[in-house]
C-alpha cells in the first residue's frame, strides 16, 4: 500500500470540487440538497467530504454522521450479503428453487436463488402493491401471485419483486425476522453500529428525502412505498446507514479476509454471472450476485473502472462502487429525492466523481484543473 496515497489519486483535489458543484447547482441537470462521500484504496479512507444541507425545509447542515435512507443499497448490503452468508455456511445454495422456501408462490420451481440474484427470475421490475394492499401480509399475497412476464435465465430485468422474494427466504431460512437476521448475519459481524432497518432517534439524525403535503419531508422513514407497506423491513429496500458505515463494509468487500461471507464466495458475486442475455434498452444484462457489473444498463462507471469493478444505487440518491484488483472503493450517499424523483443531477453527480475517481491504470480518468482542498482533505487508516 501506498504510503501516500495522494501521488496514486492526484483527483483528491478535485473530488471536493465536484460535491460542491453538485450542491451549488454547478454540475449539469441542478443541484443536489447535500451529500456525504467517502473514497477509499483497501483499509485507507483517503477522503471523506461533506457539503450541503441535510434537510432545506427545516434548514439543518449535512454532517459526516448522517444517517442516510439508502434504499436499494439494500439489495446489496443486507440482502445479497445475508444469502451469501447462508450459502457460506450451507444452509442455502444458488440452486435452490425459490417456492421451496416460499410455498405460498406460484411460480414455477424452476426459479432458483441465482435467478432471483442476478435479477433473471422473470418476475416484473416493480409493482406499485402498496396502492393496493392495506398490510404486509396482503402485500406478500399479491407478490406471491405475481406472474412471472419471461422464462427464467432468458433475461435480465432489475426487480425489486425478486429482491423482496430473497428478503423473504432468509426469513424462512433463519426462521426470524429480517431485521434480526441481517443483524445477526451482516451488520453484527461487520460492526455497522450504525446501519439498520427501522431507525430511531430525533429527526436531526436522518437526511431528509421526498417532502410531504406538510411541508415536512420523510425524515427516518423509509421513502420506499411498497418497503413502508412492509413495516420498513423488506429485502429491497428499508436500509438505512452512514457513510463511515457503508466504508467499513466496502473495505470489508475488497478484503481478502473472510468474516461472515468467504472471500472466495464474494468474488463469484462480483463475477459476471449473465454473459449472453439481454437486458433493457438494448443493453446487455450484466449482473453478479446483487450487483451491477460493467456494460449494463445501469453501470454507474461509464467505462473507466477496471473491468472487475460493480457497483450498485439507490432511489434516494445513494450509490456504492468498488473494486478488489485495485481495491478502490467510492461511497456517495446524497438526498436527491428532497428535490423531486427528478435523477438528473444525481446522475451526472455520479458520472463526474466516478470518473474522477478512476484508479490509476483505468481504461479513462477524468481531469479537471485542480482546486484548492486543504483541511477538507482526510487519511484514515482502519484495522
Amino acid at each position: 500500500m501506498s504510503d501516500n496515497p495522494k501521488s496514486d489519486y492526484p483527483m483528491l483535489e478535485e473530488f471536493w470540487g465536484l460535491l460542491e458543484d453538485a450542491v451549488a447547482s454547478r454540475l449539469p441537470g441542478g443541484a443536489v440538497p447535500g451529500v456525504v462521500a467517502a473514497l477509499g484504496r483497501s483499509d485507507t479512507t483517503l477522503a471523506t467530504c461533506v457539503a450541503g444541507q441535510a434537510d432545506t425545509l427545516r434548514p439543518r447542515t449535512m454532517t459526516a454522521g448522517t444517517v442516510f435512507d439508502i434504499a436499494s443499497l439494500t439489495k446489496v448490503i443486507a440482502t445479497t450479503t445475508a444469502c451469501l452468508a447462508l450459502i457460506g455456511s450451507g444452509r442455502l445454495a444458488l440452486g435452490d428453487s425459490a417456492t421451496a422456501y416460499l410455498p405460498a408462490a406460484t411460480w414455477p420451481a424452476e426459479v432458483t436463488v441465482r435467478h432471483l440474484l442476478t435479477h433473471t427470475s422473470g418476475l416484473p421490475g416493480a409493482v406499485k402493491f402498496h396502492q393496493n394492499c392495506q398490510t404486509r401480509a396482503e402485500l406478500l399475497g399479491e407478490l406471491f401471485r405475481t406472474p412471472l412476464e419471461a422464462p427464467p435465465g432468458t433475461r435480465v430485468v432489475y426487480s425489486d419483486l425478486g429482491f423482496m422474494a430473497l428478503g423473504e427466504i432468509v426469513v424462512a431460512v433463519c426462521g426470524e425476522p429480517l431485521d434480526v437476521a441481517v443483524r445477526r448475519l451482516v451488520t453484527g459481524p461487520l460492526r455497522l453500529a450504525a446501519t439498520g432497518y427501522t431507525p430511531s432517534g430525533p429527526p436531526e439524525r436522518f437526511a431528509a428525502t421526498e417532502p410531504r403535503g406538510d411541508g415536512t419531508a420523510w425524515t427516518g422513514v423509509v421513502h420506499d412505498e411498497n418497503a413502508r407497506m412492509m413495516g420498513g423491513v423488506a429485502g429491497h429496500a428499508g436500509l438505512f446507514s452512514t457513510a463511515a458505515d457503508l466504508a467499513r463494509f466496502a473495505r470489508w468487500w475488497v478484503s481478502s479476509g473472510d468474516g461472515p461471507v468467504p472471500v472466495v464466495l464474494r468474488r463469484e458475486a462480483i463475477t459476471c454471472q449473465t454473459d449472453g442475455l439481454p437486458g433493457v434498452e438494448g443493453y446487455p444484462g450484466r449482473r453478479g450476485l446483487g450487483w451491477v457489473c460493467p456494460g449494463d444498463r445501469y453501470d454507474i462507471l461509464g467505462g473507466a473502472w477496471p473491468p472487475t469493478a460493480v457497483s450498485h444505487t439507490g432511489f434516494t440518491g445513494t450509490s456504492l462502487a468498488l473494486d478488489h484488483v485495485t481495491g478502490t472503493w467510492l461511497v456517495l450517499l446524497t438526498n436527491a429525492v428532497h428535490f423531486g424523483r427528478d435523477a438528473t443531477a444525481v446522475k451526472a453527480l455520479r458520472r463526474a466523481l466516478h470518473a474522477a475517481a478512476a484508479p490509476a491504470g483505468s481504461p479513462s480518468r477524468y481531469r479537471r484543473s485542480p482546486s484548492k482542498l486543504g483541511s477538507r482533505e482526510q487519511h484514515e487508516r482502519h484495522p
